[in-house]
């Protein structure tokens, strides 16, 4: 059976240094690793908008020796009403990986269950782990690199998430960053707190990785000392008719330079961003704002994902080995 990478925790901690540590090796040397060289074909689905998604996985494919297929899933057969299963089927014939960009996980749960060749979340309602690794590639750029070699990537260090706590990219970093061995703290109002699932499942992975978990609702204490600030809009896609809403909800999480004085560290945020709502114009265009290396870190940690996955086919990490929580009912 074929690796796949749906949720950050696929990745157990030695793994996700594996990946990191490539993606820093082809910030350096873009077409160091060729594993797609033939060309083999890539799939790449889109279920939703993209702008950073899409450039890179399309870009990185190609530099690793590959074709990309983009393709649009309301332009083919799947928009029409064929199964999940059976559009999996016949793409895993055809393709080496699958890279979806979709709505409910349990969609992309259902294309891995009957895929013969990796499957990529490249976004989910639930999850955004391709953003994750490039930040934690970022963070490592920025804060002196890896962690020793016994220890987990960015032991150490922290990471204060302001804003929507209910959110894929909440989630995100709670999994990813205590697999990196990091203090994770989600700053959110009472009304947006993560899926308690997931905050279990990253305090599991924290006890063994030395990482630690902290929800609150006090924006001020999760940047103290942070080595990264990082913020999302406060509107999810598909949820713009939100918007005044949002500023309501969330006017306190903004970051501003205030916060950022607290820290000390550096300003991560996926993108897009709206300047004066979720993040002061001044922080974002700022010394301390790192979103440029940020997003063209999506291309170098997603090739090092595609090629970590191709490498390692049959790897079976002690992750899997544990139980899960479903996120969601």
């Amino acid at each position: 059976m074929p690796r796949h990478f749906l949720r950050d925790d696929d990745l157990a901690p030695h793994e996700q240094k594996e990946v990191l540590a490539l993606a820093l090796e082809l910030t350096a040397d873009r077409f160091a690793r060729r594993p797609f060289e033939g060309p083999r074909t890539v799939a790449v689905l889109f279920d939703k908008s993209s702008t950073r998604t899409r450039v890179s996985f399309a870009t990185g494919v190609a530099e690793l020796g590959g074709s990309p297929l983009v393709m649009e899933a309301g332009s083919s057969q799947l928009g029409r009403g064929e199964s999940i299963a059976d559009t999996t089927r016949v793409l895993t014939r055809m393709v080496s990986t699958i890279v979806w960009r979709t709505f409910g996980q349990d969609r992309i749960r259902e294309m891995a269950a009957h895929s013969t060749v990796p499957v990529i979340n490249a976004l989910t309602d639930e999850f955004h782990p391709c953003q994750i690794l490039a930040d934690l590639v970022t963070i490592a750029q920025h804060t002196g690199g890896l962690s020793g070699l016994d220890e987990p990537a960015l032991a150490g260090r922290s990471l204060a998430y302001l804003g929507d706590g209910a959110n894929n990219m909440a989630h995100s970093y709670l999994l990813g960053g205590v697999t990196a061995g990091m203090d994770v703290r989600i700053a959110a109002p009472a009304t947006h707190l993560p899926d308690g699932a997931i905050v279990r499942r990253a305090q599991e992975i924290a006890a063994r990785t030395g990482g630690a978990v902290t929800v609150t609702d006090d924006p001020e204490a999760a940047a103290r000392g942070a080595s990264a600030v990082v913020t999302d809009t406060w509107v999810s896609m598909g949820q713009e008719g939100e918007a005044g809403r949002g500023e309501e909800t969330f006017h306190r999480y903004q970051v501003t330079e205030h916060l950022m004085d607290l820290s000390g560290g550096v300003f991560l945020h996926c993108l897009p961003a709206y300047r004066g709502k979720e993040v002061a114009a001044s922080v974002i265009d700022g010394p301390r704002s790192v979103v440029w290396d940020e997003a063209e870190n999506r291309l170098h940690a997603q090739k090092a994902l595609m090629t970590w996955l191709v490498e390692h086919p049959d790897a079976q990490s002690a992750e899997h080995a544990l139980p899960r929580r479903s996120s969601r009912p």
